[in-house]
């Protein structure tokens, strides 16, 4: 299913979003500054639109995984036109499973992908895992808002609108019934926390964006192993 749409998956996030995904990434990628993370790691990176972002913290290295070739195709394409190949390197991986050594990055990140974990606690354990003491872990997801009018705007537009656009431009019938989907399926807020909490995180917080459309959730590795 990403294979497919990831030639159109920029610009269905811009229209789809009205361009606000580009502020929300801004957002995430600024949680990480204080630390000042030399080497990033990007989970479910699709095109690397994150990864690009979080050059803005100058790292000496981010590294972008994601299970897709195809989106990881068009990511690589991306970065050679921008010329950032030495700094952003993309590889195929499983999310749940990551093949690199514990306590290897500074800081880890993943912009709408842990909704699609098959397990959610053995995706964010790993995570946890491949983190240094201390690192830190920033996800942005979509949540629900649950304010008036907002909630009631928001689940028309996820369930009549949304779909019907994706599947115009992207030409895939199914993914674009899934994204609403998995939203709705999500353990967003509080509950989000508590996986947070159970894979080891510490320090946790999640800050709602754009009336809880969209969530920021932080949490930090124990410096004590």
């Amino acid at each position: 299913m990403f294979d497919n749409i990831s030639p159109r998956y920029d610009l269905l996030n811009r229209l789809l979003s009205g361009g606000v995904d580009i502020y929300w990434r801004k957002r995430a990628v600024g949680k990480l500054a204080p630390a000042r993370p030399k080497l990033i790691l990007d989970i479910a990176t699709g095109t690397a639109e994150l990864a690009i972002e979080a050059l803005s913290l100058q790292p000496e290295k981010v590294i972008g995984v994601d299970i897709s070739e195809g989106m990881l195709a068009f990511g690589r394409q991306k970065l050679a036109k921008m010329g950032l190949q030495g700094k952003i390197e993309l590889q195929k991986g499983d999310s749940e499973a990551l093949a690199f050594a514990d306590n290897t990055f500074d800081a880890a990140m993943v912009a709408f992908g842990v909704r699609n974990f098959e397990n959610l606690d053995k995706g964010l354990a790993d995570i946890y895992r491949v983190l240094k003491p201390g690192g830190m872990l920033v996800v942005l997801e979509f949540s629900q808002p649950s304010v008036f009018p907002i909630k009631q705007l928001y689940n028309f537009y996820s369930r009549y609108i949304l779909p019907r656009i994706g599947k115009a431009i992207s030409k895939d019938a199914a993914a674009y019934d899934y994204l609403p989907e998995s939203v709705r399926e999500f353990p967003y807020g509080a509950v989000f926390l508590q996986h947070m909490h159970k894979a080891g995180f510490a320090e946790t917080q999640c800050e709602p964006l754009t009336f809880g459309i969209c969530s920021i959730y932080t949490g930090k590795k124990s410096t004590i192993l």
